[in-house]
């Protein structure tokens, strides 16, 4: 009977002589886990990584001291350091010397215009846990054939001896009360007029400072955009170019410590959940900084072209571009999906992450071809399959480049999903457009016809994320602000970026020279927007400094633009406090109500009306008003009038005694008496909703 047990191999391996005999793992090394990792009980680290096509493949550890010469270089043995398409070794710690640093070579067949396989590129793991950037590092060296030594990023040995203190931490779970805030880590706090000591703007200790002024406000999900490793030297800003799936970015961090960014990210999310804050990640698994042909080889294109991405037929253009970023990781390749998976375990088991939101998930659904699974590709049934992940908020932008799948065609069926058609069309019944009232319903309701609660599908309504802007566009005040974009600071001749933004500047395009009814319109669009949003079902979300009216000067593409474009200008937080206050109240508003975000959708809990008893649905209309009864949910009743026409309108109150009624909101009056201390009762079933205004009431249940 063969025994595998530690005891029996211990006993066993001193026979015959005085030194105990090497385990198979000790010489050859294990394929799993992949990267490097460390083994307590043998003091050394196991190296793994996947390369299905290598001919070759060598790994390099260096010193701080000289980042060029590999202190211990080794080569592996296809026949004793190679399980199926992973190489493997196990090296012992005193064999390592100062060793802080890894990277490997890889030798393989030349695929044409694919630039792939180089052994002379000195290549990052796609596992490091953290990466480090020589101080020569060169982008374009890279993106030329030859040596890249010292001038490449490699990976940073991962602290063995470390332990962060998790004692305490307990996840936050958002329902009803869900508020997501989306934003970008270095541009929150990176301005002078933050509040955030300089030391720390910028970073993810910065955003700990935040954490009060976010609990005032009343936000309960943080969306961070993408925090994985990228290139500083690329000029990415927003980070949806990443180099690695499991480091932080080390840029981010007050700190330039190798590993300080592990345990400032840590801090980070602790703090978070004890505020009450759950985290979201915005990941970016759709492509990687690599880029076309043309782009730098750093790690993926070199270890493996044609198994890590995606191939086209075209010779000039041999990388799939589902992106628009030049390349597209392959997802119908079981490698390709393990990463993705095990990234997404790290960042849930390592860091404490609440959920997940999938930059252009659409990818996930490409077969080799690029044509779409319309049906149950592979990677939604592995995440749905797993015990923690499956969990977790999992939020999908359900489309990449040429695939539009939101609602019913996104194959994640559990999963939220951010609702661009709701943004659409609220942004054109905002602005005035004719014929919408239809689509307004159908917004306000949840979007059940994209997400339908029937037995075939059985869809909850909380799976739309409603948002009215995101970084991807206007923030919310240039949407009331200007009628173009003007991105020509991009450097692309205003020609990158949305031209479709259904965006309104009331009368007069940016800020210069506008005329204070000018003004004074665009604040009270801006609390129509704030009101319809959460007076929505599903879950709402808008952008970081919405609700002080930052702007980004009619600049609606600013990926680039590290600067006072995109950061937040705290200074308008003072200037604009009437409508921090209304966005805060009206958060308050909906917490308290949660009649308005349900699982299920409103049903026969809904009444429409128009100015009258029946809805208007002609083409000229732009007037609703609804009745929400929350009875059923143990709430009050809520009353809205909607005018998004130019001149007042009477609308005439459908249900109860005017006395039940008591008046929250109207947004047609200056502040505060657009949202008064006290609720105000109605005298009379009459109401006279000024142009471009929304009133709401509440009747005590």
């Amino acid at each position: 009977m063969l025994r595998f047990d530690r005891d029996f191999h211990n006993e066993c391996s001193g026979l015959g002589g005085s030194n105990p005999r090497r385990t198979w793992a000790q010489t050859e090394g294990l394929p799993l886990p992949l990267g490097a990792s460390w083994v307590e009980d043998e003091r050394s680290f196991n190296f793994a990584v996947y390369s299905e096509h290598a001919e070759t493949v060598t790994l390099f550890l260096y010193s701080c001291h000289d980042l060029t010469n590999p202190i211990l270089t080794f080569q592996f043995d296809s026949i004793l350091n190679k399980s199926g398409r992973i190489w493997h070794c196990r090296i012992p710690l005193h064999q390592m010397g100062d060793a802080r640093y890894y990277a490997y070579s890889v030798s393989g067949p030349a695929v044409a215009g694919l630039r792939g396989f180089d052994h002379e590129k000195v290549l990052l793991d796609p596992y490091a846990l953290g990466v480090f950037f020589p101080p020569a590092l060169d982008r374009k060296l890279a993106m030329e054939p030859g040596p890249n030594a010292g001038r490449a990023p490699l990976g940073i040995l991962p602290q063995h001896r470390i332990v962060f203190d998790w004692a305490g931490d307990v996840p936050p779970q958002p329902e009803s009360d869900a508020i997501i805030y989306e934003l970008q880590v270095k541009g929150f706090t990176r301005h002078p007029n933050s509040g955030v000591h300089p030391s720390r703007a910028g970073t993810y200790a910065g955003l700990i400072e935040k954490i009060p002024y976010l609990r005032d406000l009343g936000i309960t999900v943080v969306e961070l955009m993408p925090i994985f490793q990228r290139d500083p030297h690329e000029g990415d800003y927003w980070g949806y170019m990443p180099l690695n799936f499991f480091a932080p970015h080390a840029q981010y961090a007050s700190s330039s410590e190798d590993d300080d960014q592990h345990r400032e990210f840590k801090k980070m999310v602790k703090a978070f959940h004890k505020a009450r804050i759950a985290v979201v990640l915005d990941v970016v698994y759709n492509h990687t900084c690599e880029g076309d042909n043309q782009g730098p080889t750093y790690s993926f294109r070199g270890f493996d072209a044609t198994g890590y991405y995606m191939l086209s037929s075209d010779p000039a253009a041999p990388y799939a571009n589902h992106s628009g970023t030049g390349n597209t990781l392959n997802f119908t390749q079981a490698h390709v999906r393990k990463m993705v998976m095990d990234s997404l375990r790290y960042w849930k088991s390592e860091m404490h992450i609440d959920g997940f939101r999938f930059d252009l998930a659409s990818v996930f659904s490409r077969n080799t071809d690029g044509s779409l699974n319309w049906g149950e590709a592979p990677i939604f049934s592995e995440i749905a399959a797993d015990p923690e992940l499956g969990r977790l908020a999992l939020i999908a932008e359900p489309w990449d480049v040429g695939a539009y799948q939101l609602g019913r065609g996104f194959p994640g069926t559990t999963w939220l999903q951010w609702n661009a058609r709701y943004r659409d069309h609220l942004r054109r019944f905002v602005r005035g457009d004719a014929g919408m009232i239809p689509d307004l319903m159908r917004c306000i309701y949840g979007s059940d016809d994209l997400f339908p609660d029937n037995r075939d599908h059985a869809y909850h309504a909380f799976q739309t994320v409603n948002y009215i802007d995101c970084h991807d566009g206007f923030t919310l005040y240039d949407l009331v602000s200007y009628n173009q974009k003007h991105n020509w600071k991009n450097g692309h001749d205003n020609q990158d970026g949305m031209d479709a933004n259904y965006s309104w500047n009331c009368g007069h395009e940016g800020d210069e020279g506008a005329p204070a009814e000018v003004l004074a319109l665009r604040r009270k669009q801006v609390k129509n927007y704030c009101c319809l949003l959460l007076l929505s079902n599903g879950i709402p979300m808008f952008r970081a400094g919405d609700e002080f009216l930052n702007t980004q000067f009619g600049n609606n593409n600013p990926f680039n633009q590290d600067n006072e474009i995109s950061w937040l200008d705290w200074s308008q937080l003072q200037t604009n406090q009437e409508i921090f206050r209304f966005l805060k109240r009206m958060i308050a508003f909906r917490k308290s109500h949660p009649s308005l975000c349900r699982s299920r959708f409103w049903r026969e809990d809904i009444s429409w009306y128009g100015v009258g008893r029946s809805v208007d649905l002609s083409t000229d209309s732009r007037s609703l008003a609804f009745c929400l009864h929350g009875a059923s949910q143990g709430d009050d009743d809520i009353y809205v009038m909607i005018n998004a026409y130019w001149q007042e309108l009477q609308f005439q109150i459908q249900e109860g005694a005017p006395h039940d009624w008591a008046r929250i909101v109207d947004t047609g009056l200056p502040s505060p008496n657009d949202f008064p201390e006290c609720s105000l009762p109605l005298q009379q079933s009459i109401y006279q909703v000024a142009p471009r205004s929304i009133v709401v009431m509440v009747r005590a249940k």
